[in-house]
């Protein structure tokens, strides 16, 4: 991590799975119990955790070995995101630091907001879960607008939310998509390392402003 020579940002942008939050938990949780209506045995977490940034269909890739083109596909996705929202919040917790950098961004007045491709039936309830859903000061889900991330259309709707520019704005995210949003949109975006990246994920050279090893390390940033 380098410290930045650009102002620092008015206001903070977080994709919500592998950056805010650590959902993977109650991820792998509804898989396995996907799996377990199929009469499957449960998958290590550790082998399900890097596919949580790619959404029900790398979950359900790494669950059962097939894509959205299987048969089965359709069910088994509705099946999942049931067993997902009715345990929606049981372990999943702010990242280990990231309650801190919240706490910095609201004394100093700055609004911190969310943009995520989560559809909004599952982020709002999850937010809610965690008292987290008043403090975000926009909520940009999945299914908010026609277009989702690796558009740049929803940071661009989150920063006139917050009546600011994009250049104004930092986003912090796990995935190339969140770097391809963010550059498309004139945003500077960090990689958050902790995330959910899996092992052919490059995240340097996804030409991000920097990465994070932690959520403390936002602070610099900020």
């Amino acid at each position: 991590m380098a410290r930045p020579a650009r102002a620092r940002p008015r206001a903070v942008l977080f994709d919500l799975d592998g950056t805010l939050l650590d959902t993977a938990p109650d991820l792998a949780a509804a898989l396995n119990r996907t799996r377990a209506d199929e009469g499957l045995p449960p998958l290590a977490p550790a082998v399900i955790r890097p596919w949580v940034a790619q959404g029900s269909p790398g979950l359900l890739e790494v669950g059962f070995g097939s894509g959205p083109d299987a048969p089965a596909y359709a069910a088994r996705r509705t099946r999942l995101l049931a067993h997902y929202r009715a345990a929606i919040a049981t372990h999943t917790r702010l990242f280990a630091g990231m309650a801190e950098v919240l706490d910095v961004l609201e004394a100093g007045r700055r609004p911190w907001g969310i943009v995520t491709n989560k559809p909004g039936w599952l982020s709002a309830p999850l937010l809610a879960a965690l008292a987290l859903e008043h403090r975000a000061a926009c909520v940009v889900a999945g299914d908010t607008l026609a277009q989702a991330k690796p558009h740049p259309a929803p940071l661009l709707h989150a920063a006139a939310t917050l009546t600011m520019r994009s250049a104004d704005c930092l986003y912090v995210g796990d995935a190339e998509s969140d770097v391809t949003a963010a550059r498309a949109a004139g945003m500077p975006v960090l990689v958050a390392l902790y995330g959910y990246l899996g092992p052919a994920d490059q995240p340097h050279s996804w030409g991000a402003d920097g990465v994070i090893a932690a959520p403390s390390e936002l602070l610099a940033w900020i």
